[in-house]
Order: C-alpha cells, then structure tokens, then sequence
C-alpha cells in the first residue's frame, strides 16, 4: 500500500476543511436539462384545438443530488403539459439555498430573462413553493408571469375535479393559496389615514375607507368560510355509507400511490369498475368505492383515491382530508407504485408521508409494483430490494393479479368465532349474510332447517345467537 491509498479521516473541526465547496464552474452556470420540450410538432393539432397553448420555461435550484433535481423537474414538465402547456425548456442552478429574494440569485435572474426573450415564452415556473416577495421580484425581472409548483398542481385540480364536493375542496385549496399573494399597485393598497395631524395625515389626507385589497380579503374569507360549511356537509352522506359497510362488518381497502401510477387502471382489473383511466397526472380527484370477493367468497370494498405527488402543497392535504379518510379508514392500504418510473423509492416516501398525515400509518400495507410488464429481470431485482415483501403486478395485462387478491385477502381482518347454527328455512337472509360476512366452513340440510358451520367476527355473535345450538 503506498502513501497514496491513504486517505485522511478529517476530525470534527478539523481546520484545514472549511466545509463543502461548489465548484466556481457550477456556482457560475445554469444546467439545462434536456428531453423537457415538449412542444407540438404539427402546430395545425393547435389551429384544430381552437387555443393557444402556454409557452413555459421551467427553473429549479438544487444542492447536491442532480439526479434528483433533474427528476423533479422532468415531474414538473408532466404537471405543466398535464395543466395545457408546452415545455420550451428547464434550467437548474447549484447553490445551497434559493436566493430569498430572487430564488435564482440577480445574476441568473438576468441570463432567465434572457431564455425567456429568445424563446419567446409566456411563463416561468419554478420546482418549488415561491415566497409572494420571490415571485413578484422575478416577474419585475423576467417581465412575463411567473408561478410555481403549487400553482400547477392547483390548476390540474381544478381542471379534472368533477363533483361538488371535489370542486369546492379545489376551490378552498385555491383561495387560501391566494390570500397570501394578493397584490395591488398606488392608492388600492393605501390604508385609511387617522387622525395623526402630527405626522401629517389629519384632514383632506384620510383614505377613501375600505380599499380594493381590504375588499377582495373579505371578499375571500366570506368565500372560504361558505366552501368549509358546504365540505363538511358533504360528510353526513359518506357516514352513512361508511356505517351501512361497517354494520355489516364489510372490510375495506383503499388503493393509495404517486399519481400516475395506474390505481384507477388495477380497480378496473379487479372489479370491472369502469373508471375513467388517463395517462394524465391527477385524473382521478373524486373517490371511487366498488364491491370485490376474496377467492373464499368474503367480500370487501375497494377505494381508489386521489393520486400524490412530491411538494404536495399543504393546502391539498387540508381541503382534501375529508378524501383522504377513505384511506385513514380502511383495514388494509394497496399503496400502488409505478415500477417504471426512474425514482420509485421517492414515490414511496412521499406517498408514505401523506398516508402518515391522515394517520394512517399503523394499517397493513401491501406494496404493489404495477406497470411490471414495462421492467425487465434486472430491474425486478432492484424493486424486490427496494421493498422485499411488494407484489409485482401488470393492469394491463392481468399479471400477478391473483397474487395480489390472495395478499389482500390475507390481510383482510377474518372473522374469529367458530359457531354452529340451525337457521330455519325462513330465516335464508341469515345464511345471506353469512357469506358476505363470515366464512362458512360446512353446510348441511336437515328437516328443521340448515345447520351451519362458520366463522364470524365476534360483533355479530349477537345477530346469531338465537340459532346456536
């Protein structure tokens, strides 16, 4: 071993490492990354859509995993073409934090400014949530509008929501977004003057009373106080469904994951559903609840809920809770993960954190690797490292299907009680419920009535009781 090999171990402190440094190449250049234009080759598909589609540059800033950041980016162009516009290109920066000014920092504002001039763009979107300050100070500099991340997510929402309820969860989500960022120029944003005829401000300076900006608060707090009374009465109606499942002890499993995973596509595959499934982010924002049998004849409710994303803003999560409760309770998570995309390890955590917030944690998860016929051997190998226990399955194809039912069914809560009965030949809506319920074990006729064998969950010992023997 020569003195080469060996490499210093520097101690806590140690005074000749002054901490990570960029390299000044990096530090002075904007990273293009390619593969994001996304714009139409034809323009006469534009002429026949009747519309103009957006033209947007895409910026991000990241630290130390480019890989990472370019990922997230190349998510963002998805969410941009998802919400009707066309990717003209995607710049990132190195640099350990986001400017708190400009996000990019004046020198890169300038060289974005320029980007945008060249291409001819409409709109800059950065791969982040932007401080009020931080978007009016880049849209001062680039002169075209400019949003982020959130904003994206909240236009797909609103776009794709179908129902009341889901419709006024948007608009909820929308509102509280804005109500930070509202913006107004000269004498609307002047407040009312007091009497201070010391500083200037006594007669003939008083305001005109309320100003628009005053105005258009109100205006929105009215709004969001009527949307929060229409979404919670939109939950005695979902009670009353929960509870006709819950009183006939139907488990429940809801089927959670990243966007775009394929949920709505594996319901289909398992209960002929008819969903609407789109190879689009968020096409499903309005929770599906459909009827399944386990291979022994136990039948369950499957869920498929709205999709997840990275940076999902905290306003979905708050307008979408009462959504999100078909997950929190449910007996069993499906959390479904596209076995094709570049970083499944990501959508795992993040999907993981969202379920984590509508407390839903301590559930049994089984992890299903859908899209399975996109991947080859090698690949497989790296997801069944990834997640030792997970379930590779096709929607398209059908495979692993009955893999994934048998998994369900095992963690399924199965009824505990082992009775016999003698149910009278009138009595057959208790048979009925037996096997929607329970699990019968035998059946035999007798001149009195059926004698059954079966299992059933210890609640329901009441309902039985008279027919034991």
């Amino acid at each position: 071993m020569t003195t080469d090999d060996l490499i210093p171990t520097l101690a806590i402190g140690d005074a000749s490492h002054d901490g990570d440094q960029l390299d000044r190449e990096e530090r002075a250049a904007l990273r293009r990354v390619g593969g994001l234009r996304t714009e139409l080759a034809d323009v006469t598909e534009v002429e026949y859509r009747q519309l103009r589609l957006e033209n947007v540059v895409l910026i991000g800033v990241y630290d130390r995993d480019l890989t990472e950041a370019e990922n997230s980016l190349h998510e963002l162009a998805a969410l941009a073409e998802t919400a009707g516009a066309v990717v003209l290109d995607g710049l990132l920066q190195r640099r350990p934090h986001p400017d708190p000014s400009t996000y990019l920092g004046r020198g890169k504002v300038q060289e974005l400014a320029d980007a945008v001039a060249d291409l001819g763009a409409d709109t800059v979107i950065a791969d982040t949530e932007l401080a009020p300050s931080q978007r009016r100070a880049l849209e001062d500099r680039v002169k075209v509008k400019v949003i982020d991340r959130t904003a994206v997510i909240l236009d797909i929402f609103s776009q794709h929501a179908k129902s009341r309820e889901g419709k006024a969860q948007v608009e909820l989500a929308q509102l509280e977004y804005l109500l930070p960022r509202l913006r107004g120029w000269g004498e609307s944003m002047s407040r009312q003057a007091g009497g201070q005829v010391g500083a200037g401000q006594g007669m003939g300076s008083r305001g005109p009373g309320e100003t628009k900006i005053e105005l258009d608060r109100r205006r929105i707090h009215t709004r969001m106080a009527k949307l929060r009374r229409q979404i919670k009465g939109f939950a005695p109606a979902r009670e009353v469904k929960r509870a006709n499942r819950d009183r006939f002890h139907i488990p429940s499993v809801a089927i959670a994951g990243y966007t775009n995973a394929g949920k709505s596509s594996l319901l289909n595959r398992l209960t002929r559903a008819g969903v609407l499934v789109e190879n689009a982010l968020f096409a499903t924002l309005d929770p599906t609840v459909r009827r399944s049998r386990t291979p022994d004849g136990r039948e369950f409710t499957l869920s498929d809920t709205v999709g997840f994303v990275r940076n999902l803003p905290h306003q979905l999560v708050e307008a979408f809770r009462s959504t999100l409760e078909e997950v929190g309770n449910a007996d069993v998570i499906v959390h479904v993960v596209d076995a094709s995309h570049p970083d499944p390890a990501a959508q795992l955590a993040t999907v993981r954190d969202v379920i984590g917030e509508v407390g839903a944690r301590h559930l049994p998860e089984i992890v299903a690797f859908n899209k399975a016929d996109l991947v080859d051997a090698d690949r497989r190998l790296e997801l069944r490292g990834l997640e030792p226990g997970a379930v590779f399955v096709s929607a398209r194809t059908g495979d692993g299907i009955d893999e994934l039912v048998d998994r369900i069914a095992e963690a399924l809560p199965s009824p505990e009680v082992e009775v016999t009965l003698l149910v009278p030949y009138d009595r057959g809506e208790v048979i009925s419920r037996l096997h929607v319920s329970g699990r019968v074990l035998s059946t035999d006729y007798e001149e009195d009535g059926t004698r059954v064998t079966a299992l059933v969950h210890p609640e329901r010992l009441d309902e039985v009781r008279p027919f034991l023997t």
